[in-house]
């Protein structure tokens, strides 16, 4: 990433999850709106996982991630992102309260930033089995700095039941 551009190489993840209304149909409606957006690539999807909530009550989530590719700079796509998630009716009453839509920005690439709006790679997605498992099924060998790879990551998440749905 140079100028805080994404290059054509860097490779970006999002993290998907909604445990509220029909949260698959939220999930695939928001895949639509991942690959709608101008300057985005949708280059492939996870599966959906099934998952408790972690830090928080509420039905069980689905969750999921995408590998895109993006000429927008990370504060923009992360606009992008969230407005996404406005069109699905995100409320965020609480931290970790229910939703009908999360979308989180990952990594994009080995870029790292940490201001007030935005930390990456996202701060906790080495301790949650919810985005490691769907990470390890796009890209299984994948380094994240300073962490290790996804597979080693995801084998330290132990308690954390998931499931893949078919």
């Amino acid at each position: 990433m140079t100028g805080g551009v994404p290059s054509a190489d860097d490779r970006v993840f999002v993290g998907l999850g909604a445990n509220l209304g029909d949260a698959r149909a939220t999930l695939q409606s928001a895949l639509d709106g991942l690959a709608a957006l101008p300057g985005v690539v949708l280059v492939r999807a996870s599966g959906f996982y099934r998952t408790a909530p972690v830090d928080a009550d509420g039905p069980d989530y689905l969750n999921a991630v995408a590998e895109l590719r993006s000429t927008l700079a990370p504060k923009a796509l992360l606009d992008a992102l969230q407005a996404i998630e406005q069109r699905h009716g995100r409320q965020r009453p609480y931290r970790n309260a229910p939703r009908t839509l999360d979308l989180d920005l990952l990594l994009v690439g080995q870029h790292a930033q940490h201001d007030d709006r935005l930390t990456l790679p996202h701060p906790r997605l080495h301790e949650r089995a919810f985005v490691l498992a769907p990470l390890q099924e796009l890209a299984p060998g994948l380094e994240i700095a300073g962490l290790g790879t996804v597979g080693a990551l995801l084998a330290s998440c132990t308690g954390q039941p998931i499931e893949r749905l078919p």
